[in-house]
């Protein structure tokens, strides 16, 4: 019975270390995304269907952070489904998230359903910027939504949409909120990068 003394301490170690539901639940959600339709509209929307857990709650609605969460599972689906993912992997691109933006509407309160549509709104030249919307099934009203950008490493979208669709792809405008967001994070970069410069001179 050794090995089994064996198997649990290392199962113990490895709970105590990672968070391992999180990378079963991201390769059963990859895995499940690979035998579902494809989404041929790389701008094109999906929906995810979610419900609150009681994994999910504080104070009986879904936590704050739960939302990133759901997000990012929701992103991995459509990224596998509309050939973003795959499309990256050929060109040897990497794809990390630079910038959230959520707000939340209503809370989602325990056992309450909601539809997670997920889209890529628009790309420029270095990052992908998505739009995800947790939409309640008992009302349709639009709970929280997340503003995401992701960023590419050693590549750009366009090349990846290129790849993906054999031709260029072109590129929608910036929605005016959207803008109002980019440029915050442009002003925030150039305040951080005078912050960084200042100190730097103070040593």
């Amino acid at each position: 019975m050794w090995w089994l003394a064996w198997l649990l301490a290392a199962l113990v170690v490895l709970f105590s270390t990672l968070d391992v539901w999180y990378f079963l639940r991201a390769g059963a959600v990859i895995l499940r995304a690979w035998f579902q339709p494809p989404v041929w509209d790389v701008t094109g929307e999906q929906v995810v269907a979610g419900r609150v857990t009681p994994r999910d709650i504080d104070m009986c609605h879904m936590n704050n952070a739960r939302y990133l969460r759901e997000c990012d599972f929701a992103r991995f689906s459509l990224y596998t489904r509309n050939g973003v993912f795959k499309a990256a992997r050929a060109l040897g691109a990497n794809m990390v998230v630079g910038a959230t933006t959520i707000r939340y509407r209503r809370a989602l309160c325990i056992g309450e359903g909601y539809d997670l549509c997920s889209r890529i709104v628009t790309w420029d030249d270095k990052a992908f910027f998505l739009e995800q919307r947790f939409v309640s099934t008992k009302d349709r009203l639009v709970c929280a939504v997340m503003y995401c950008k992701q960023s590419v490493i050693r590549s750009s979208p366009d090349k990846i949409l290129q790849h993906l669709c054999k031709r260029k792809v072109v590129r929608p405008e910036f929605p005016e909120d959207l803008q109002h967001w980019v440029n915050f994070m442009s002003a925030s970069s150039q305040a951080l990068r005078a912050e960084s410069g200042l100190d730097e001179k103070n040593k």
